[in-house]
């Protein structure tokens, strides 16, 4: 596929005129809208500041290159954006952005479209298709620039051979980004670009979201003088064992691809000694203890989310016969509900065991998902719960870097023993004792005072617990004090205790719907394209979307954060406090039904997003250019 099947007149903006980073993904998101790209511009602009979040896509050099891959993407798109007086975009350089490549990507569709994206990534490496991008005057300038560079790039997968009596040092490299869509291909280019300027032969393997190109070989690794690691996605490591291995974010594999190389060269990065982990160890080690610990439990998070949501709502949803109509002996018994609720529940069940599953994953890579499975699976039947897969996930996956690390001192003949029957079976084993004698009487025992004190919370208590997570969800719309909330709110409900849950999701459904109603009441504070999104604020907000409150918050956080807060708070703390309760983990309007107090439930998101939204429209200030 050619790079102007993506990029044509109608996705083509020669003079951007904002002059903020916020404004201009804002104008080249309306831009693909107005070229029939996208459905949903606040979805997609939301997917672009998420994006923005894990790292800057303004690459330097003059050149941004927001992106994001999602369902509201009607077909692959390229919206070129050019500014003359340059934009600060918070840049890798630190220096302002005058080319602006946005790039659509249609999510779980056909990714034909990758293969353009990769070369547009590294056209953009070349000076001089930058500079005839700057100087164009028309768009067909740009298209045909564009043309010109494409024909000189190969759609074929690179093969590198070195002869093995070369002279030239040979390493290799992978290079990967959470989307797998700009940086990663951006960081190879730079790698190879610089490699041949040093004199130095590279093979630089990708993992995009096209999947794996370039793949490295067993023989190349052994072959390669070291290895360089240049990703903020996991990839797989085991197979350095014995390597120098430099590893960095995959934009340092652009800033700096010279030092990287050196470094290799001088065999100054550590040797990598299999530890299983998706890192090493000196780099989760440079994070600090705390970011080490949030990155292990999100993806624990992440990976669980989707078994909470399917089954918890599925059960919810069982509940419309009746609470007891899954039961056969009771009297609400009912056959399509009994079905709808094993279902649920036996999705519900994995809940823990993904979640500690996943935190070993994170730590000690494909050797610690077993024994954190099954450790959070114990934990689950037994007292501990929530709380003992946390502490089973984490057990497991340091276990088995320890395990791992002992295991090293065994003879090379043993190597294919260990991962289909020494990790599994020590690892599995020492976490179900540990779990069994030490983790779960001190834990269980937490576990069972933490359910008591919810169930026997009342009055203020009640109303205090509810404002605390209320206004969490509302601090960070899906950071990790959200996260946390929410977090804090499933444990309780796999317990029994619905009232954490439930004022977790009023919190988040607040803002949304109080920037919805905000710009319908206070106008002429908001922009047209603001005021356009305020009727999707309002399906999100209703939906238990709390995301799509994150563009406001980001282009205005002083004003759009605290106000939202206080709605929040105040919708958790009425709820509890009316005696609401919602016993479903996701779902918003949609399964309040099944709840207890429901009319309470709905008063009190009423009162909150209503009050977030005067409190909005009171202290905003009116735009400059009303647009």
């Amino acid at each position: 596929m050619r790079i102007t099947e993506l990029l044509t007149k109608e996705t083509i903006n020669m003079n951007v005129n904002s002059a903020s980073k916020n404004d201009v993904i804002t104008e080249l998101v309306n831009g693909l809208f107005d070229a029939d790209r996208i459905t949903d511009t606040e979805k997609f602009e939301a997917a672009i500041h998420k994006r923005e979040s894990q790292s800057t896509t303004g690459v330097g050099d003059g050149i941004a290159i927001p992106h994001a891959q999602t369902a509201e993407v009607k077909t692959p798109s390229i919206m070129f954006g050019r500014s003359e007086e340059g934009i600060d975009y918070d840049s890798l350089d630190g220096q302002p952005a005058h080319l602006f490549f946005m790039i659509a990507a249609p999510e779980g569709q056909a990714t034909t479209h990758l293969d353009a994206l990769a070369k547009l990534s590294g056209i953009l490496m070349n000076p001089e298709a930058k500079e005839r991008l700057l100087k164009a005057e028309t768009a067909d300038d740009i298209l045909n620039t564009i043309n010109h560079f494409d024909d000189s790039v190969s759609d074929e997968e690179e093969t590198v051979e070195v002869p093995a009596d070369s002279s030239r040092p040979f390493i290799v490299a992978v290079t990967a980004c959470p989307t797998g869509i700009a940086h990663t291909y951006m960081a190879a280019d730079a790698l190879k670009n610089k490699a041949a300027e040093m004199d130095v032969d590279i093979k630089v393997e990708t993992n995009g979201s096209g999947g794996v190109k370039n793949k490295l070989t067993a023989e190349e690794i052994d072959r390669a003088v070291g290895v360089i690691v240049a990703a903020d996605t996991n990839v797989q490591m085991d197979r350095f064992s014995g390597k120098h291995l430099t590893e960095v974010p995959v934009a340092d594999g652009m800033k700096r691809p010279q030092e990287l190389i050196q470094n290799t060269l001088d065999e100054k990065g550590s040797v990598y000694k299999g530890s299983g982990s998706s890192q090493s160890e000196s780099e989760d080690s440079k994070k600090g203890v705390g970011a080490t610990i949030y990155k292990h439990l999100m993806n624990g998070v992440s990976n669980m989310l989707p078994f909470v949501v399917a089954g918890g709502i599925l059960i919810a949803i069982s509940f419309f016969w009746g609470i007891e109509s899954a039961d056969p002996s009771n009297a609400e018994y009912n056959v399509i509900a009994e079905m709808i609720n094993f279902i649920g529940g036996n999705a519900f069940q994995l809940m823990i065991p993904i979640l500690a599953g996943f935190i070993a994953l994170s730590i000690a890579d494909r050797p610690g998902l077993a024994p954190g499975m099954v450790g959070g699976l114990m934990a689950s039947v037994m007292e501990s719960g929530f709380l003992g897969g946390l502490i089973a996930g984490f057990l497991a996956g340091y276990l088995m870097l320890g395990i791992k690390k002992v295991l090293e001192k065994l003879p090379a003949s043993f190597e294919g023993l260990k991962p289909v029957l020494l990790y599994p079976l020590i690892g599995v084993f020492l976490t179900g004792v540990i779990m069994y004698y030490i983790v779960e009487p001190p834990a269980g025992a937490l576990n069972s005072a933490m359910n008591s004190f919810l169930f026997d919370l009342s009055g203020s208590s009640i109303v205090i617990l509810g404002a605390l997570l209320g206004g969490m969800m509302a601090i960070d719309m899906g950071g990790p004090f959200n996260k946390a909330a929410y977090a804090f709110g499933i444990a309780a409900l796999t317990a029994g205790n619905p009232e954490p849950i439930t004022a977790a999701m009023i919190g988040g459904m607040v803002p949304p719907l109080a920037i919805a109603i905000s710009t319908i009441i206070f106008r002429s504070k908001f922009t047209k394209m603001e005021r356009s999104s305020g009727p999707t604020n309002f399906v999100m907000g209703l939906s238990f979307i709390t995301e799509g409150a994150i563009p406001f918050a980001a282009a205005d956080p002083i004003r759009v954060i605290p106000t939202m807060m206080v709605g929040s708070a105040l919708a958790g703390a009425m709820a509890l406090g009316l005696g609401a309760t919602i016993p479903a983990p996701h779902g918003g309007i949609f399964v309040v039904g099944v709840g207890e107090n429901v009319m309470m439930f709905l008063l009190a998101l009423l009162i909150g997003a209503v009050i977030s939204a005067v409190l909005l429209g009171l202290v905003k200030k009116k735009p400059e250019i009303q647009a």
